[in-house]
């Protein structure tokens, strides 16, 4: 147990400032006494950067990266070029946003950050989210200098251990082969459903329009049928007036026909009439 006591110890160290460090660490170190007590006494003081990096390993939000740290990992091991660089934009986010929460942490607690070791801070939690033995050595909360990358898992035992106060734990196993595939599939089938759910939401917005367009067309063909209607009851009035004229100019034409015959009659009695007045005179 006596690793336990000083990995505890260790992480009561680490919570506080780094100038007060030192003191308490010696005070711990003689009150426990005995090789526990050595071991404490081993225990060194942390940078600024490493300092703030466990601040936010405690009282932040590391979640998110150490599942974006499995993602990457998964996607690595899937060769999966596409999910790589999608996820590694959101790991440069990421990043960015949590080395500001961890500045403005370490600066409320009283600590100033420097450029340098803001960069630090970067660069650990960049290893935090690349590395998977790195995200369990920021896990611990018990850093004591910062991290470099050093790829998907492939971390360097010995630079861990001397970059963690107390023990390192293991870092997370990679998935096995089966459960890799498993989840090849299963992307793969959420990438057909995603196809087909847009697929089908295309269709759906190609019918909406075409029924649009339909309902359009319905109502100019009832337009143009009415239309044709009104012109049909005007013709049919105007063939029934044209058919009444065409009787009344019949019926004028008679009567000129025999006003025309009265009228000659007429002209040739009166010129009988005047010549027999002439014979007369």
């Amino acid at each position: 147990m006596s690793q336990d006591q000083v990995d505890e110890v260790a992480a009561e160290l680490y919570a506080l400032p780094p100038d007060a460090f030192t003191a308490a660490r010696n005070a711990r170190a003689a009150a426990v006494g005995g090789e526990v007590g050595a071991r404490i006494k081993e225990l060194r003081k942390p940078t600024v950067a490493a300092w703030a990096v466990d601040l936010l390993a405690r009282e932040g939000d590391l979640g998110e990266a150490l599942d974006l740290a499995a993602a990457l990992r998964e996607a690595q091991d899937d060769l999966d070029s596409a999910e790589l660089s999608r996820l590694g934009g959101q790991r440069r986010q990421l990043v960015a946003a949590l080395t500001a929460q961890a500045v403005a942490l370490a600066e409320a607690a009283g600590v100033a950050v420097s450029s340098a070791a803001r960069d630090d801070v970067r660069r650990t939690l960049n290893a935090a989210v690349t590395d998977a033995a790195a995200a369990a050595a920021v896990r611990t909360a018990r850093l004591v200098r910062p991290l470099e990358a050093a790829g998907f898992g492939g971390g360097d035992s010995a630079d861990l251990a001397a970059s963690v106060g107390g023990s390192v734990p293991g870092a997370e196993q990679a998935p096995p082969r089966d459960d890799l595939a498993e989840r090849r599939a299963r992307r793969a089938a959420e990438k057909s459903a995603r196809e087909a759910e847009r697929a089908a939401a295309d269709a759906a917005r190609d019918e909406a329009k075409l029924i649009e367009r339909r309902d359009r067309a319905r109502q100019k063909l009832d337009h143009v049928r009415e239309r044709l209607d009104d012109l049909r009851r005007d013709i049919a009035r105007l063939e029934g007036d044209e058919s009444a004229a065409v009787d009344a100019l019949a019926g004028l034409e008679d009567r000129v026909r025999e006003a025309v015959q009265a009228s000659r009659s007429a002209t040739t009695r009166a010129e009988a009439a005047r010549r027999s007045l002439t014979e007369l005179s």
